[in-house]
């Protein structure tokens, strides 16, 4: 299914969304780039920085614009399996916010993110101080959110491809085709 690609632009993602979405994308990438042999500094300033912009979304998501609240994209196991089904037959529906999929994916994301960037900080004070159980539940976490971000950017790029509209670009500009 796809839309007239001369409809009109309408705003739909707003600068505080976007730019939560890339600075996350950032601290991540930081995280991970200095997660084993990097400076622990910077790995721990990331990781406070992500914790934080997860909180900060937790709050846009009740607080925030219309397509930025959870009430507008959550949806429940079978909304999103029926979602799932349409897009394996080529069928689903175009969302000018986020598909229940999509949806689905933002909640596991800011579950993961936040999982790990706890148990970062936890690693740090006095109870869970060289906790084995708690570092290997921090990588599992971390190596989870590469899993996630795959299946993100594959989602994206396929609703991109299929929608024939840039959903990047939408991210970088807030800017999507009307319904």
């Amino acid at each position: 299914m796809t839309t007239d690609p001369t409809a009109p632009m309408v705003k739909v993602w707003d600068p505080l969304q976007r730019g939560f979405h890339w600075l996350l994308l950032v601290m991540i990438a930081t995280c991970w780039l200095t997660g084993d042999d990097g400076p622990k500094t910077l790995h721990q300033a990331s990781g406070y920085v992500a914790g934080g912009l997860i909180a900060f979304r937790l709050v846009w998501g009740v607080i925030g614009s219309r397509h930025a609240r959870f009430a507008d994209f959550v949806r429940g196991p079978r909304a999103v399996l029926a979602y799932l089904a349409a897009l394996w037959r080529g069928e689903e529906a175009r969302h000018l916010g986020h598909n229940p999929a999509g949806g689905a994916m933002i909640v596991a994301l800011l579950a993961v993110v936040g999982t790990t960037a706890l148990t970062g900080w936890l690693q740090t004070t006095d109870l869970f101080w060289g906790s084995e159980a708690l570092e290997e539940l921090h990588e599992i976490a971390a190596n989870l959110i590469l899993v996630l971000a795959a299946f993100h950017v594959g989602g994206v790029l396929y609703e991109s491809w299929h929608h024939r509209e840039n959903l990047i670009t939408a991210m970088i500009d807030g800017k999507k085709r009307a319904e």
